[in-house]
């Protein structure tokens, strides 16, 4: 990316709005440019008025530099509707083969990916359906960092934006879930932070794990349960994205 002239910050300091706007306009790949040009929300806007878009990848691994995005699952929603009509999901073949721990994980087998198209295919479709939207994940070390080296590795160009963790909303409101001594002497279980648990402490309903459609569709629920319980729906979207 081009330096930032003189008496400029650079675009990982500015607001996201005018960020968008600088990698935008260094863009050289036209997906990302478009993806770019749709803009972010300001960090002031209400958590109401803000459309967004649940997303959830399985994936060969946990390491971005190593493992590679296998299926994404995105479910378009606002803090009062979720788009079901709007929902996608692509099955992607991994540039190597996967490993039978993943398998056992998500249980997309080699079968299911023979004829997958490569990400490279679909990331146009993918970017359309993220662009004008906060991204709401849960565990923001998967999504954004995967998609991130997903991209720079097939267009030669990186990939950022603001996204909204359930996870770590969890963790902010259950900050003290090691165990003590007695706790453990009593045989108290720890609070878990993962999806399928943190819904539970809402009523939310139990949906199988390890699909990315249903893991979106589980972490907008659980989002919407989220700011109905511990914030407003005129919080500031800048409050809570990362």
């Amino acid at each position: 990316m081009p330096e930032a002239p003189d008496n400029q910050n650079p675009p990982q300091q500015l607001p996201w709005p005018e960020r968008f706007e600088a990698l935008a306009k260094a863009a050289k790949d036209e997906r990302l440019k478009r993806f770019y040009e749709a803009g972010s929300v300001a960090a002031d806007t209400p958590i109401k008025d803000v459309p967004m878009v649940a997303v959830d990848f399985e994936t060969t691994g946990l390491d971005p530099n190593q493992h590679s995005i296998v299926s994404i699952g995105l479910v378009p929603f606002t803090l009062n509707t979720i788009q079901i009509a709007g929902a996608r999901h692509w099955l992607v073949k991994p540039p190597l083969p996967l490993h039978q721990t993943s398998i056992t994980v998500h249980g997309i087998t080699h079968t299911d990916i023979d004829k997958a198209p490569d990400l490279d295919e679909v990331l146009g479709d993918v970017l359309a359906n993220l662009q004008g939207r906060i991204p709401v994940v849960h565990y923001r070390a998967i999504e954004r960092p995967f998609l991130n080296v997903a991209t720079q590795w097939r267009t030669g160009e990186g990939l950022d934006f603001p996204l909204l963790d359930t996870m770590a909303i969890e963790s902010h409101l259950n900050p003290n879930r090691t165990l003590t001594f007695w706790q453990k002497l009593r045989r108290e279980t720890p609070v878990s932070i993962r999806l399928s648990d943190s819904r539970g402490r809402y009523g939310l309903p139990h949906y199988t794990s390890h699909n990315a459609l249903v893991d979106a569709l589980a972490t907008a629920e659980l989002l919407m349960a989220q700011i109905r319980h511990h914030f407003s729906p005129e919080t500031p979207i800048g409050d809570l994205w990362l």
